[in-house]
């Protein structure tokens, strides 16, 4: 595969939901083909194609597809909702159906087209443990010992979750950099800014670890969700609405679902020399 990439280039869609964007792979069939050079690469927005995460999809038994995820600084991401919507979008889409199951970092996981034509899926249990986030230590996740005391949340992804009085005052570049790299996430985190806006509604801002300031991200919806819930603000359906766009959630028995819309941007290919200068 190498050797033929190397002569023919390697095809890639850009996709986004809510904003939150993606360069994916399709590699079934294959070996996968992303490194951390390449991904890295790929995520420079003046030099390569530019990326929030990139998702690349390859064969596994049982289920429909698998997905790894990659951050733009060449580093692993262990969930990715809105990049998991997208994939399943554009796998329904190809074969036809309304429903697709997929195996990623985070485990099994299932997502369905809604008659309005958005894709919703199903994340899993949130992880509310110290230990499965993870934490440094044991503590209560409901409140972790930061200024703001922020809720941790697993979505697959490590999360610190601020309730604010007004989320478009927040410094995020600065405060959400701070936060990411704290010495309580052994991990780094992602860090969400979120503010009740309404019953049931929340406006919320996000820093993505390993990435930085994204238009939305879904496994950030989903803890900002789950952790509004736990701390009395909420319902278990919760509307996020973020930079680049709204996101339903709905904590259920089986899981955190989320849906929204999702685009297929474009699709090319990247040059030999590229990839040979990245491998």
């Amino acid at each position: 595969m190498k050797d033929q990439r190397a002569s023919q280039g390697l095809p890639f869609m850009k996709m986004h939901g809510a904003g939150n964007d993606f360069v994916v792979i399709d590699s079934r069939g294959r070996t996968p083909v992303t490194t951390p050079a390449l991904a890295q690469a790929l995520g420079d927005r003046h030099r390569g194609v530019g990326f929030d995460q990139l998702a690349e999809i390859h064969s596994a038994p049982g289920v429909d597809f698998a997905l790894d995820f990659w951050n733009s600084d060449g580093s692993r991401a262990q969930a990715c909702g809105n990049a998991t919507r997208c994939v399943s979008d554009y796998i329904m889409r190809t074969t036809g159906r309304t429903s697709v199951t997929m195996t990623t970092a985070r485990g099994g996981l299932a997502a369905t087209r809604l008659p309005d034509g958005r894709v919703n899926v199903n994340m899993g249990p949130p992880q509310l443990d110290w230990s499965e986030i993870p934490l440094a230590r044991a503590m209560d996740t409901l409140h972790l010992p930061l200024h703001g005391e922020p809720v941790g949340v697993g979505i697959g992804n490590p999360h610190c979750v601020f309730f604010v009085a007004d989320a478009e005052a927040v410094a995020v570049e600065t405060d959400g950099k701070r936060a990411e790299t704290d010495p309580l996430f052994p991990e780094r985190t992602n860090v969400e800014y979120a503010a009740l806006t309404a019953p049931d509604r929340l406006r919320m801002r996000v820093w993505e670890r390993g990435t930085g300031i994204t238009l939305a991200c879904g496994s950030g919806a989903c803890a900002t969700a789950v952790a509004a819930h736990r701390r009395g603000l909420t319902g278990r359906r919760v509307t996020i609405d973020a930079d680049g766009g709204t996101l339903d959630i709905d904590w259920r028995d089986d899981g955190v679902w989320m849906a929204g819309p999702v685009a297929h941007v474009f699709d090319g290919i990247l040059s030999p020399v590229f990839i040979a200068a990245h491998a």
